[in-house]
């Protein structure tokens, strides 16, 4: 099962940061996940809500925020300041880790619609990881994966699925054709056999409890966020 440090290490450091993510870099771990958005001159940043109120000591939308007005504020905490990451940033320490993959969750809706796709997708190319199957996109926007499918289709695309959304596609003909399926833990426990159905991998989020982690191995699932990927990998070594 693999292991995802879910925004980075973000159980110990402020999330979606560059500490985050330079410590979970350095964990026995399969790789790390970041949220991403526009910011208003079109800078794709690693930032979870829409607005900056919750992860950093100012207001705002982010995709009412230049680059700059965001680089004015602190992602971290008075201990620890932290500027906003970028996705070029990002990818800048991942190729100094071969063995580590990335999980990239394009976020919607969002006023720029797919220009946030072939933006991702431009600055994977910048860092010739377009072709890197380290690279995984991932979204609960069926848009999204359509738009990544027909821009960069030798990208793993992972679709996140809502529980509403069995009611609205009660069979597998799945938008964009992905090539895995993401559910929450908690729904993956009411109904186990969504794990690994239609013969796609599953991602499964976001797992810290140890015994959730125990079952999740147990039932086979192949990618697991986690905002704690240190215990997770010291508790699998043991079991």
């Amino acid at each position: 099962m693999k292991l995802i440090a879910h925004r980075g290490l973000s159980s110990l450091y402020p999330e979606l940061t560059e500490i985050a993510f330079a410590k979970a870099l350095e964990l026995d771990i399969h790789g790390v996940e970041t949220d991403v958005r526009l910011s208003k001159d079109g800078i794709v940043v690693c930032v979870h809500d829409p607005i900056i109120d919750r992860v950093a000591d100012g207001r705002g939308r982010v995709s009412e925020l230049t680059l700059q007005q965001l680089r004015g504020y602190n992602f971290g905490t008075e201990a620890m300041k932290q500027s906003v990451l970028t996705l070029d940033e990002l990818l800048e320490m991942l190729v100094q880790y071969e063995d580590k993959h990335l999980y990239i969750e394009t976020k919607h809706p969002v006023r720029f619609s797919r220009i946030l796709e072939e933006q991702v997708v431009l600055r994977l190319r910048y860092h010739g990881l377009l072709f890197d199957p380290r690279i995984h996109i991932i979204s609960f926007a069926a848009s999204s994966i359509t738009w990544m499918k027909e821009m960069a289709p030798q990208l793993d695309r992972i679709h996140l699925r809502r529980s509403w959304e069995k009611w609205l596609n009660p069979v597998p003909n799945f938008v964009g054709h992905p090539t895995g399926l993401g559910i929450s833990v908690e729904r993956a426990r009411k109904n186990p056999e969504f794990i690994g159905k239609w013969g796609l991998p599953t991602y499964v989020w976001t797992v810290d409890n140890a015994s959730d982690i125990r079952w999740a191995k147990k039932q086979g699932v192949d990618m697991l966020a986690t905002n704690v990927p240190g215990r997770a990998a010291a508790l699998l070594a043991r079991n």
